[in-house]
């Protein structure tokens, strides 16, 4: 189930033009991936779950301490 919510979000949304909104088509597919909850009618993401905290975590976190790195959850189209 989760690999068929990435699936249609990217299939939905990933041809739209704007890297601000491609990162958010990026960070709707981590979300659906890590079991944050979706909202059936347009699988948009409300709310996140403890693996996708800790997926972001762990992106983030680098040779030089946990906020090495960022994660940006974009803009919706």
């Amino acid at each position: 189930m989760r690999e068929e919510i990435a699936l249609e979000i990217i299939h939905r949304y990933g041809g739209i033009d704007g890297g601000h909104h491609k990162q958010w088509v990026l960070d709707q597919v981590v979300r659906a991936l890590t079991g944050a909850p979706v909202e059936d009618q347009e699988f948009m993401i409300m709310g996140t779950s403890d693996e996708y905290e800790e997926w972001v975590r762990l992106t983030k976190a680098g040779e030089d301490g946990p906020e090495t790195y960022w994660w940006d959850v974009g803009i919706p189209p």
